[in-house]
């Protein structure tokens, strides 16, 4: 579990693919010595669990699933990437819930600078913008945001100068694609309310039919 907090902006040192599989090695600034093989790390959203550690890299394997559904396997050595170590129990939760778990990839449209802040304009497939509202939140690359705007097929969020200079935002450029991972509370509600979709909604004939009224 993640807050969507960025702690440091990584380097890929290397990439390599293993037929569907692959090994993600990262060069960091975080503190290594505090990180354990097996610890569960953010890299740009996408929860990764980690095989070796050296003084300032940290290697990841990334399956088949996480190849294909993010954008990791679009990397390339140099590529900055967004990290932060998973939640403690007893930490600050300064973002939201963030469960490391992309849904889709989404694509910058539209880039504006207004009075310093910068207004990000995305798209993603319908299926997952259901999961958006005005004024909730949303994970871009691990990054908790609030959304501003919300369409049939995208979002809109508002950049703080802090963020988008301390966090891989600065260096997007309109047609790039991002990890996305919706609110997972919204996703909750839909399982859990399915079964009752399915017979229809609430009307006086069904309260009266189960002897209700």
């Amino acid at each position: 579990m993640f807050t969507g907090l960025i702690e440091d902006t990584g380097r890929v040192a290397s990439l390599q693919r293993r037929g569907e599989a692959g090994f993600l090695a990262v060069e960091t600034a975080l503190p290594t010595a505090e990180i354990a093989i097996g610890d569960s790390v953010a890299v740009n959203g996408a929860c990764l669990t980690v095989t070796a550690i050296s003084l300032h890299t940290l290697t990841f394997d990334v399956s088949p699933e996480s190849l294909s559904r993010t954008t990791i396997g679009k990397l390339r050595s140099g590529s900055a990437v967004n990290l932060e170590r998973a939640l403690r129990l007893g930490d600050r939760l300064g973002g939201h819930i963030v469960s490391g778990h992309i849904d889709c990839a989404g694509q910058l449209i539209r880039a504006e600078n207004r009075a310093g802040n910068h207004q990000l304009q995305f798209t993603l497939p319908p299926e997952h913008a259901r999961y958006l509202v005005e004024k909730g939140s949303v994970t871009i690359d691990g990054i908790s945001l609030t959304i501003n705007a919300v369409s049939q097929d995208g979002f809109s969020v508002n950049i703080i100068p802090h963020t988008y200079s301390s966090t891989t935002l600065g260096q997007l450029k309109v047609g790039d694609r991002v990890n996305i991972e919706t609110d997972i509370i919204g996703k909750y509600v839909e399982r859990l309310t399915s079964p009752w979709k399915s017979e229809g909604s609430l009307s006086m004939k069904k309260l009266a039919e189960n002897g209700f009224i």
